[in-house]
């Protein structure tokens, strides 16, 4: 069985980019259903023990797309609290050089990511992620999830609607724009670049519980 993990800070620490009304809604409420119909439908075929990432991998050789959904969700979920701080920093070092060669500079990044999370059609996610070396940006439709890809997620942003409409009602782009300057985690998308270039190990989601 696969647990809810907690916040890695309080419920009202990311104010007033997110508010305490959301993170609780979000968390406590949306989080824990995907976790729970994940448990549900992992014991159903024969799941249960496995890890999540061993459960998503699995569901997505049988072709089993509603535990995959759900899966998929738990872990992009988990991995998205990590992406958040209430204490900020620049990004520096070796992942500035690579924001620099694939955007020009944090600036050109952030239009970038915020372009693509606005351009997205519906719900799904929008993703920071090095592959074959490079930095690139990716979005994924609904539960759709990186967890199992060859590209190393660094940073993940929410676009489905209950993750800001409480406090930016349809203004995603807005957001988006004051996510990416005041919340995003730089020193974990860090950690998580080491991992891709093989200098410890990445992220998973057991780490979050």
């Amino acid at each position: 069985m696969i647990k809810l993990p907690p916040l890695p800070y309080a419920y009202d620490a990311l104010e007033p980019t997110v508010s305490e009304t959301t993170m609780r809604t979000h968390h406590d409420k949306h989080h824990a259903k995907y976790v729970e119909v994940t448990n549900q439908l992992a014991a159903e075929k024969g799941l249960e023990g496995r890890s999540l990432e061993e459960i998503i991998a699995e569901a997505e050789a049988r072709g089993e797309r509603k535990l995959l959904n759900n899966a998929g969700q738990a872990w992009n979920h988990a991995f998205f609290w990590t992406c958040m701080t209430p204490d900020r920093r620049e990004p520096g070092g070796e992942l500035m050089r690579l924001v620099g060669e694939g955007f020009g500079d944090l600036a050109g990044l952030k239009a970038k990511f915020v372009e693509t999370g606005v351009g997205h059609f519906a719900s799904g996610w929008v993703w920071l992620v090095v592959d074959g070396g490079k930095l690139a940006i990716v979005d994924t439709h609904d539960g759709d999830t990186l967890a199992d890809k060859a590209q190393t997620p660094l940073m993940v942003c929410d676009l489905w609607e209950h993750a800001y409409y409480l406090d930016y009602k349809q203004d995603r782009k807005g957001f988006l724009e004051q996510w990416f300057d005041t919340v995003a985690n730089w020193a974990f998308a860090e950690a998580q670049l080491a991992a891709a270039q093989g200098r410890q190990e990445p992220w998973r989601f057991e780490l979050a519980a």
